[in-house]
């Protein structure tokens, strides 16, 4: 896996309590926040296709309606 650096800009308080965090999981902060990204980016990649796939069976399925309702509303409800 190749590395970059970056230069970010934190809070002192989020960044004393994020290495607090590494220290107590065992890891180094870089590792923590790597750590971190690739949990929010597999989770938003997840969400993408969860979403995609459901899209797709709402386009290619009618729920077996074939897009007409056969039944009336009052016909659903015992008065």
């Amino acid at each position: 896996m190749e590395y970059q650096n970056v230069t970010l800009s934190l809070p002192k308080e989020a960044l004393r309590r994020a290495k607090h965090i590494s220290i107590e999981q065992g890891t180094s902060l870089s590792g923590f926040l790597t750590k971190l990204l690739e949990d929010a980016a597999h989770r938003e990649e997840d969400y993408r296709m969860a979403k995609k796939r459901h899209l797709h069976m709402l386009r290619e399925s009618n729920l077996g309606t074939r897009g007409r309702l056969s039944w009336r509303r009052g016909d659903l409800h015992e008065r």
